[in-house]
């Protein structure tokens, strides 16, 4: 067993069984961490999720409802002023979004503690974009924050090039932590021996299969995809997979009730699930059209990681960061406005020996483009300061693009 004297670490999360929380804590045990995870639930899944790790549940939230959030978060106070000893013992907070950055924050202050506060960001939410009155509230309540914190830890360079550095003028260090799988699901030698050709389970009659897998948001998104189904019916076939966020479930009701060729196969466990769902399809849609003008066009989705492992390409928008990606490595497709034409055409010209020739760079890709493996050593490290950089320039973990 680890000796973890000086290394206790509070984490501070919106959502104590969300996939994203598990997989930090997971990787925080295993690199030598004594743990307490400090945070709300949400009821948006893994409801019968059991954590096994010491945590403090602070109340419940809900996605978007910042006036709520507010309401939670002063009714959680009482909570963290009861565990001020245990906060004290912490030589790092780390902080999952800016409600529990402030909650960090209040935790030094009222434990008497010296921890480093580590701040990670997932999206850039609309409201701290925009250009009205609690917009700009919010990035100077973030920018005061930002003062406080010893590194800034991001899942997209997009973030820094278009927020955190224009914006939110953050000079500090900062690190990529993209959204890869935290372990390979499968070996070298078996990741390798992946058909490269189309999945040849059963297809229902269609030449193609577009997968939508993860979080479900984005009515512009949705829009795009109803509209490809009812232009391509019989022709190609798009599964869902995953959990509804900014969706309403009975409008995408509407659109499967109108589109046979648009279906829903609920949600999957990672990485249990994974092979499966990827056996199945032959393209993945990675284009996020929620907020095309910031956080869709700057975000790396998970996605890409999970496709790019088993081989299957993707599908973004051009001019976007994940399109970027995508075309720096020339591992799938990217498409300019219109959006809806150049797709079509897309799929109904692409051809078999193209999808193999993808596939195949993919698979021979190495592991480490998708699954994390030294990446949050490297975040542990800089949390600690072992390599912390002075100087105004931010420093750029290992996990470089």
């Amino acid at each position: 067993m680890r000796d973890t004297r000086g290394r206790e670490l509070a984490l501070f999360v919106p959502d104590i069984v969300d996939s994203c929380t598990i997989k930090r804590t997971e990787g925080f045990l295993g690199h030598g961490y004594a743990l307490t995870v400090f945070g709300f639930r949400r009821d948006r899944y893994n409801r019968d999720y059991r954590p096994t790790w010491p945590h403090i549940q602070l109340g419940r939230t809900q996605d978007t409802r910042y006036l709520q959030r507010l309401g939670a978060m002063l009714a959680a106070l009482p909570t963290l002023m009861a565990h001020r000893r245990r906060l004290r013992q912490a030589a790092i907070y780390y902080a999952r979004n800016i409600d529990q950055l402030l909650l960090a924050l209040f935790a030094r202050a009222i434990s008497g503690s010296r921890a480093r506060v580590v701040y990670e960001v997932l999206d850039i939410q609309p409201a701290f974009v925009g250009p009205g009155l609690f917009s700009r509230l919010l990035r100077t309540v973030e920018r005061f924050c930002l003062r406080r914190v010893a590194l800034l830890v991001l899942s997209s360079p997009g973030f820094l090039r278009h927020y955190y550095g224009p914006v939110q003028f953050y000079r500090k260090p900062w690190f990529l932590l993209e959204n890869k799988l935290s372990e390979p699901v499968l070996l070298p030698s078996e990741r390798r021996k992946l058909p490269v050709g189309r999945p040849q389970g059963d297809r229902q009659g269609y030449r193609w299969v577009v997968g939508y897998n993860g979080l479900i948001r984005g009515h512009g998104t949705l829009d795009l995809i109803a509209q490809l189904a009812e232009r391509l019916r019989g022709e190609v076939l798009f599964k869902f997979r995953g959990i509804f966020t900014t969706v309403d479930r009975d409008y995408f009701a509407e659109i499967r009730k109108r589109n046979p060729n648009i279906v829903y196969e609920g949600e999957y466990v990672v990485p249990n699930d994974l092979q499966r769902i990827y056996a199945e399809i032959d393209f993945v849609w990675a284009l996020d059209l929620e907020n095309v003008s910031d956080n869709s066009r700057w975000l790396l989705p998970c996605r890409f990681y999970e496709a790019g492992f088993f081989g299957v390409p993707c599908l973004a928008a051009r001019n976007f960061e994940v399109g970027g990606l995508i075309d720096r490595l020339g591992v799938g497709w990217t498409f300019d406005e219109p959006l809806p034409d150049s797709i079509e055409a897309f799929l109904r010209g692409v051809s078999e020996a193209a999808l193999e020739e993808k596939r195949r760079r993919l698979l021979h890709l190495p592991m480490s483009h998708f699954v994390a493996g030294d990446d949050i050593s490297a975040l542990c490290s800089l949390m600690e300061g072992d390599r912390e950089r002075p100087g105004p320039r931010p420093f750029l973990g290992v996990a470089t693009l």
